[in-house]
């Protein structure tokens, strides 16, 4: 992991989810996210990089300097795993923490690049480690040189409540009543989705994001669905991974003009999309700006 990166970067994915429910809003009853003035679907960012953590623990499971700090159900608490860290970082114990400080009183850097250096997650997308606090210290905030949006449905989507019973009854008192159990999923029929990142050399310098990590980055974008199916989103797939990448580190074109370059449209605007081929997707390859150049990935 020494070869920093030194392009700026900026990438849009495209991706579709069919009769399933790409991410449930908690305050709505787990329905899909829907934006009530465009009745477009959404997925948060959160959503995704929980997908992208999934399949790097996959693809690196017990590989050195590529554990994750944000992990579901992993039985330890945030404040355990702090102490653990500074454990492993200074090589003493919590509670020797003040005999620690008088003689390295820059102990909350060390901290800064001890979970760079072993947490993909954090010297990817950063983290908030004030949870130091209350050991009294404080490593702030890491800002991640990676940063994903929110993704949006290109049209507005159907919300559809689907029906579903039970037929093995679960108590004396149902075999009684001969009662069936009802109940209800929601899912949308279709929906073609589009977000998009951006990847900062400067950020990385902090943190230490490589060449490498950014390889497995885009990586796990292309397979986050593959190994994240269940019965309500059996059907999503990442459809084209567009990367954009400058030859500086400042960047040499605006973003949102990149971006514009990936053109979706409907072909048959008088039916309901119901699958990917419903769509015409283009990417304008020509007159790129001096100094971007544009990779596919489908």
């Amino acid at each position: 992991m020494s070869n920093i990166i030194k392009n700026r970067v900026h990438f849009m994915g495209i991706f579709d989810a069919k009769n399933s429910n790409p991410n449930g809003d908690p305050d709505a009853a787990g329905q899909p996210r829907i934006d009530p003035m465009t009745e477009l679907c959404l997925v948060t960012d959160a959503c995704l990089k929980r997908k992208i953590r999934n399949e790097i623990a996959l693809m690196k499971e017990g590989a050195p300097s590529y554990k994750l700090y944000i992990e579901s159900n992993c039985g330890e608490t945030l404040n355990a795993r702090d102490e653990e860290n500074f454990e492993l970082a200074t090589g003493v114990a919590l509670k020797n923490l003040a005999e620690y400080k008088k003689d390295h009183p820059d102990v909350d850097d060390i901290l800064r690049k001890f979970v760079c250096g072993n947490y993909y997650d954090i010297r990817t997308f950063g983290g908030v480690m004030t949870r130091f606090q209350a050991a009294k210290l404080n490593s702030g905030m890491i800002r991640g040189p990676v940063q994903i949006s929110m993704a949006e449905s290109v049209l507005p989507v159907e919300l559809r409540e689907v029906s579903v019973a039970r037929t093995i009854v679960a108590t004396e008192e149902e075999v009684q009543k001969g009662n069936t159990t009802f109940g209800q999923k929601a899912i949308i029929p279709y929906g073609l989705f589009t977000f998009t990142g951006s990847i900062s050399p400067m950020l990385a310098r902090a943190t230490g994001f490589s060449e490498e990590d950014q390889e497995l980055l885009f990586d796990a974008i292309v397979n986050m669905f593959e190994h994240d199916q269940a019965a309500i989103r059996n059907q999503m797939a990442l459809r084209k991974l567009v990367i954009f990448t400058h030859d500086s580190a400042y960047g040499n074109a605006p973003a949102h003009k990149l971006y514009e370059r990936v053109h979706i449209q409907q072909i048959d605007p008088s039916k309901p999309a119901r699958n990917y081929s419903d769509f015409a997707v283009e990417v304008d390859t020509t007159n790129v700006p001096n100094g971007v150049s544009i990779e596919v990935r489908d």
